[in-house]
């Protein structure tokens, strides 16, 4: 039960710390072009992730199923993926570097698990519509490619 109760509260704290780290990477174009006013683009953000919050849970079920195999995820395995993501987050907001919170929660469950299986089986690592390579690598990597291929086109 208390690692339950663990497990939840780092789970808040991501979201807390996922909520900020978000807002700024989504902001900071529209406030350093003075597009939007700072207060304006926070409380627009805000409001628009709280929406897509209620919208959907595409990311959520992406990241829960299919990445890895759950007979391998224990209390201790998600308090060391919370913890990692948690801390990536922190560092990067403190040296002002954009990342990516969900692609930091994949890595600490991927890490986290290989770490309590010990074994790289305990991944799903898939082909090119499954696994850890269809649903993160691939589209992490091809998405830049496409996005700037569509603009300059």
């Amino acid at each position: 039960m208390v690692a339950v109760l663990i497990v939840i509260v780092l789970a808040l704290i991501f979201e807390f710390i996922n909520g900020f780290h978000d807002t700024a990477n989504a902001i900071a174009t529209v406030v350093a072009t003075k597009v939007l006013k700072p207060r304006t683009a926070i409380l627009l953000a805000g409001i628009t992730n709280f929406i897509g919050a209620l919208c959907g849970t595409e990311v959520a079920s992406t990241i829960g199923s299919g990445i890895v195999k759950s007979e391998y995820v224990n209390p201790s395995t998600l308090v060391a993926c919370l913890l990692s993501g948690i801390i990536w987050n922190l560092l990067t907001w403190w040296k002002g570097l954009p990342s990516s919170s969900s692609h930091a929660l994949v890595g600490g469950l991927v890490g986290a698990t290989l770490a309590t299986s010990g074994s790289v089986e305990s991944v799903y690592l898939g082909g090119m519509s499954s696994g850890l390579f269809g649903k993160v690598i691939i589209p992490m990597c091809t998405s830049p490619i496409l996005a700037y291929t569509w603009i300059c086109d």
